[in-house]
């Protein structure tokens, strides 16, 4: 595999370890599903915790899967998978160049 395909295979690493938590995976539905919602919304359907959704929402906000966009006291978190998409798309078309898929 060549150099620029190993960086960009290394560049998703914290996109899939975000997406590998069967938490975060939770949230994502939901947030699929119901366009916006805010911290306690997401708990009142989760066995977890309002901290643990909290620290799970903020993972995903810094690897660029959720927006959030503030409404006077409250914050509403929406999907934001544009950018990770695209890249995770970009490391699939360049391994499938690289192993002649």
């Amino acid at each position: 595999m060549s150099e620029p395909v190993l960086d960009l295979f290394r560049s998703c690493t914290p996109i899939f370890q975000a997406l590998g938590d069967a938490a975060r995976q939770d949230i994502i539905l939901q947030l699929a599903s119901q366009d916006t919602l805010t911290v306690n919304e997401i708990a009142e359907q989760s066995h977890l915790s309002r901290p643990a959704i909290s620290h799970h929402l903020k993972v995903l906000r810094d690897n660029g899967l959720v927006a959030i966009e503030q409404k006077g006291t409250q914050r509403y978190y929406s999907l934001s998978l544009g950018p990770s998409v695209d890249l995770l798309k970009q490391l699939i078309g360049k391994m499938e160049e690289e192993c002649d898929l």
